[in-house]
C-alpha cells in the first residue's frame, strides 16, 4: 500500500491514557502537542459503562483541557448508532450493562425496559455490579426471537487493582447459556472505527490508531 502521511489519530483510553483514576506519564503533554499542531483526534473506548460527558469530566480532573464530547466515541455510542440505522425508535431493548449503554440507547429513541418479558433486542455491555439475576434475565430473553448485540468483546479490563473481567467475559456467559452468538460492535470490529473515521474525515491509511 502506498504510504500516506498521517493526518489524524485515534486513541484508546483505559490502559493507554490512564489506569483507573491515575493518569499515565505524558498525558497532558500529548494533548498539548495535538492541540498545538492542530491534529484532529478521537478518543475511542470499548468501555460502555460511562458516557462521553463522564470522560470529558475525567480528562478535566486529570489536567487535560480542550476536549469535548465530539472527541469521544464509546462502544455504547457506536452500538446505539449502529442499531438506530436498523431498528425504529421505540424498539424495546433489554440491557445487561450500565448507564453508558443505557443512556446511549435512550438518546437515539429506544425503549430500554428491563422488566418486559418480550423484547426485540438484547444488548450486552460491561456491568461492574453484575449479579446472577441479571445474567438469568438476559438469558431468558434470548430464548425468544430477540436480536443479540454486544458493545465489545474485551475479555479483560485494566484497573488499578490489576486486570479484571471485561464485557467479553459477560458476553461469553450469555452466549454459553443461550446458545446464541452476538453481533459485536466495538473494537476491533469495523462499526466503531467507521464512526471515528467519519468524524475525523480521514481514510484508514492516513489515520493512526494508538492502543
Amino acid at each position: 500500500m502506498k504510504y500516506t502521511k498521517i493526518r489524524a489519530a485515534v486513541f484508546d483510553m483505559d490502559g493507554v491514557l490512564w489506569e483507573g483514576s491515575r493518569a499515565l506519564d505524558g498525558l497532558t503533554d500529548i494533548f498539548d502537542w495535538l492541540h498545538g499542531q492542530r491534529i484532529p483526534y478521537i478518543l475511542a473506548t470499548n468501555n460502555s459503562s460511562t458516557t462521553p460527558a463522564d470522560y470529558v469530566a475525567k480528562l478535566t480532573r486529570l489536567g487535560v483541557n480542550g476536549v469535548d464530547e465530539s472527541h469521544i466515541v464509546t462502544s455504547s455510542n457506536a452500538t446505539a448508532a449502529y442499531l438506530a440505522k436498523r431498528y425504529p425508535a421505540g424498539t424495546k431493548v433489554h440491557v445487561l450493562g450500565m448507564n453508558g449503554i443505557r443512556r446511549a440507547l435512550e438518546d437515539v429513541g429506544f425503549d430500554v425496559d428491563d422488566h418486559a418479558s418480550q423484547v426485540d433486542i438484547v444488548v450486552c455491555g460491561i456491568d461492574f455490579e453484575l449479579t446472577y439475576e441479571k445474567l438469568k434475565q438476559a438469558t431468558l430473553r434470548l430464548q425468544s426471537e430477540a436480536a443479540f448485540y454486544a458493545t465489545n468483546p474485551d475479555k479483560t479490563f485494566p484497573s488499578t487493582e490489576g486486570v479484571i473481567p471485561g464485557a467479553g467475559s459477560l458476553l461469553a456467559a450469555l452466549e454459553t447459556a443461550s446458545g446464541r452468538t452476538a453481533t459485536v460492535i466495538g473494537k476491533p470490529y469495523a462499526p466503531m472505527y467507521e464512526i471515528a473515521l467519519n468524524r475525523l474525515g480521514t481514510a484508514p491509511s492516513e489515520t493512526l490508531m494508538v492502543g
